[in-house]
């Protein structure tokens, strides 16, 4: 199982890399089921690893001038405010046992994992789904719907922090829709985002969690190894058809999340 956990990491920048994001939605799932970390904590890793390796991945972007700073900041400052006060205040206070029917107790990893599996479901389907012909870049100046921008930073930010993941496919459609960035800026800016406020959530935890740091920094070092894999095969490969079967595994990565923790006696970590 650890090897494969290993593998998985690798897997984990592969698709960061490859298609822009995605990556971040299979660190929970392989720290859980595969490297037996508890859900909890495993949301808290998630973040560190998460982090890591979209600043790297962040990095070449800057130098091709794909991050938009200014989208970054009025984006990523309420988020970043957002997942520091949810790892740091909201998590310790969700109590261990939420609450009961019948025989089956809804406890706290339980209900992570269920958020992070709806989660998933949600992300599959937006990598599915046919992008519409039609304007997909955007021409003329930049303008900010500065309202909707804080509220949904401070949206993406407190989800970030209940369960981990980056959340980049609801970064990268808010900014081109809210800040009308082309499509190439919004990734790149995204990566810098989730970089920021996944590293900034993650000190939100120190104090809270036991870290086992030697396995946290394999991971990284693995997932940062895979965006660099996945950052030359994305010059050979089509990105398109690869999210589109990324999103269907991602699919049934969520379901089976889903029925294992609700029917199947939940997480590997407990």
């Amino acid at each position: 199982m650890e090897i494969l956990g290993y593998l998985a990491s690798l897997v984990i920048g592969i698709s960061l890399g490859l298609i822009g994001g995605g990556g971040s939605i299979l660190t929970v799932p392989v720290l859980v089921y595969l490297l037996g970390v508890e859900p909890v904590t495993a949301t808290a890793y998630s973040l560190f690893i998460v982090g890591a390796t979209s600043l790297v991945g962040a990095l070449p972007k800057y130098k091709q001038g794909e991050v938009n700073l200014k989208t970054a900041a009025i984006f990523g400052i309420p988020s970043i405010a957002a997942v520091f006060a949810t790892r740091k205040f909201l998590v310790p206070l969700i109590p261990q046992e939420i609450f009961t029917i019948g025989s089956f107790t809804i406890t706290k990893p339980i209900m992570m994992m269920v958020l992070f599996a709806i989660l998933m479901v949600f992300a599959s389907v937006s990598m599915i789904r046919e992008k519409k012909n039609g304007k997909t870049e955007n021409d003329g100046p930049q303008q900010f719907n500065y309202p909707l921008i804080i509220l949904e930073g401070a949206l993406v930010g407190t989800l970030t922090g209940l369960v981990g993941a980056g959340g980049g496919f609801l970064i990268i459609p808010a900014l081109v829709l809210l800040s009308k960035l082309p499509m190439k800026q919004a990734v790149g800016t995204s990566l810098l985002i989730i970089a920021a406020k996944s590293l900034i959530g993650f000190t939100g935890d120190l104090g809270h969690q036991v870290m086992d740091w030697k396995l946290l920094m394999i991971v990284t070092a693995l997932a940062i190894a895979g965006i660099f894999l996945g950052n030359r095969l994305s010059k050979k490969v089509s990105a398109e058809g690869l999210k589109k079967g990324f999103g269907w595994f991602v699919l049934v990565m969520g379901l089976y999340i889903l029925a294992k923790e609700l029917f199947f006696g939940g997480s590997g970590g407990h």
